[in-house]
């Protein structure tokens, strides 16, 4: 038997009932990810799978630096083979990490290639994936559509003009959606460059607080045209810090003229921000995506060398989460404006604290079932474990029957296994629960039960 079959991580006859016959084959809703609209837009084809599966995937590097890799062979001017045997040599050290499944599961799914990869066949490997990503016409859209994707929400900045996605609106030829998501993280630590381009941008002069939100709201609308559903926010540190409308205005003026503002003062402007952006959000049935808790860039050396985003991230502890998250999301629930919403924490210890957190905000007049989301396992939690214990602390807290599932967060066109990962892994933990006894054997519950969280509550949650 080849270690990735059939039934791989299915421990349990459940379990395996489960994924062959209902989650399988199920459509994916990627709601959230980083490829580039670009190469969707022009279906980019990929020079060797080097390019594919190396480039950008900083999981894989900060592996291959644990290897003892030289830079030069992970974000450097090394060859694409070197860099292949490089990864080759470091996947087969990789036991215990989910890279060792998820490059197993890549390498069958899209090359058919059973061999497990490693310093013994790595040119072999290379040579034949390079093959098929020749003769097979292997474009960034065919990789699209051989993973049966439905949806795919890129991460775009209020700055982007979304032109790609034009693009691929307009292809006939291509029938998955892709929506642009709006990422406004360049606006909590504003810059005066950051003011003139929104200015540039919309025509419009931010001459106070209130001309810079409606500049803001103006780019919100140029997504809204573009298709967007949904937001999305990367905040190393959650807070909440009420402001008069003088300190606002005040705080706003420093940023405009590239003065220096207090750690207090950013606090403030960032609740602000965060409650109008939510209520704005809201009044165009789009999503709010908040995740917390990454310390970004720490390797000085590294981010001088090699840029942000390379692998040198990590997680991030801050006081009183609870107290924080309550009163943000209560700033815009006692208005009424409280949007969809899905909070994903990158630190595991927060995980009771979230769950236990958006359960108070679900009331609401929409009939919406699992209106506040705790989100699936992200980055250092997209583990089994991870996954796990994000599934279990839901459970106990709130409706895991109403859970919108799993998302990429990817760069890759190759990393859609991770759906199919995550769906034995969610197959496995309910046979678990059927098995002894914690959950009936109802196989009609059971199938709304993975249907749902697979797939379905991400189809209906991710519409107007």
């Amino acid at each position: 038997m080849t270690f990735i079959h059939g039934d791989f991580m299915l421990q349990n006859e459940t379990a395996k009932t489960l994924y062959h016959q209902i989650a399988r084959d199920l459509p994916i809703i990627d709601y959230h990810c980083h490829l580039d609209p670009k190469e969707i837009a022009e279906d980019h084809a990929f020079e060797d799978i080097t390019e594919l599966w190396l480039a950008g995937d900083h999981y894989k590097w900060r592996a291959m630096r644990a290897n003892g890799v030289s830079e030069e062979l992970i974000t450097g001017n090394g060859s694409s083979k070197d860099k292949f045997k490089a990864w080759a040599e470091t996947a087969e050290m990789a036991l215990g990490n989910p890279l060792f499944h998820w490059t197993q599961l890549e390498l069958k799914e899209y090359f058919g290639i059973e061999e497990l990869l490693g310093s013994d066949n790595w040119e072999t490997i290379y040579d034949e994936a390079n093959r098929q990503l020749k003769e097979d016409d292997m474009t960034a859209q065919s990789l699209i559509r051989k993973s049966n994707v439905e949806f795919i929400g890129t991460t775009d900045t209020p700055f982007d003009s979304l032109e790609y996605h034009k693009q691929i609106a307009d292809k006939e030829a291509f029938d998955v959606k892709v929506a642009p998501s709006f990422r406004p993280d360049e606006l909590y630590d504003l810059s005066a460059e950051d003011v003139s381009r929104l200015e540039e941008l919309t025509g419009k002069q931010a001459a106070d607080y209130g001309t810079f939100l409606e500049i803001i709201e103006d780019r919100i609308d140029h997504f809204d045209r573009h298709g967007a559903l949904i937001s999305d926010h990367g905040i190393t540190e959650l807070l909440y810090e009420e402001a008069s409308d003088e300190d606002i205005e005040r705080i706003f003026a420093s940023f405009k003229a590239g003065e220096s503002v207090s750690d207090i003062d950013k606090a403030k402007w960032m609740t602000r921000l965060l409650v109008e952006l939510g209520q704005l959000y809201h009044d165009r049935g789009w999503i709010m995506q908040i995740h917390f808790g990454a310390i970004r860039n720490t390797n000085t050396r590294l981010f001088e060398q090699a840029g942000a985003n390379v692998g040198v991230d990590s997680i991030y502890d801050q006081a009183k989460v609870a107290v924080h998250l309550n009163r943000l999301l209560d700033a815009m629930d006692k208005e009424g404006k409280l949007p969809k919403t899905i909070v994903y924490n990158l630190n595991p210890e927060y995980n009771h604290i979230v769950a236990s957190s958006v359960a108070n905000f679900q009331s609401n007049e929409e009939g919406i079932k699992g209106k506040v989301q705790f989100g699936a396992g992200w980055w250092f939690n997209d583990t089994e474990q991870g996954m796990l214990r994000q599934m279990e602390t839901l459970a106990d807290h709130g409706l895991l029957m109403h859970f919108v599932g799993m998302l990429t967060d990817s760069r890759s066109f190759v990393s859609y296994p991770r759906h199919d990962y995550f769906r034995r892994i969610f197959c496995n933990f309910v046979g678990e629960q059927v098995e002894s006894g914690k959950f009936p054997d109802k196989p009609a519950l059971l199938k709304q039960l993975v249907e749902n969280v697979c797939y379905k509550n991400a189809k209906r949650y991710f519409q107007k």
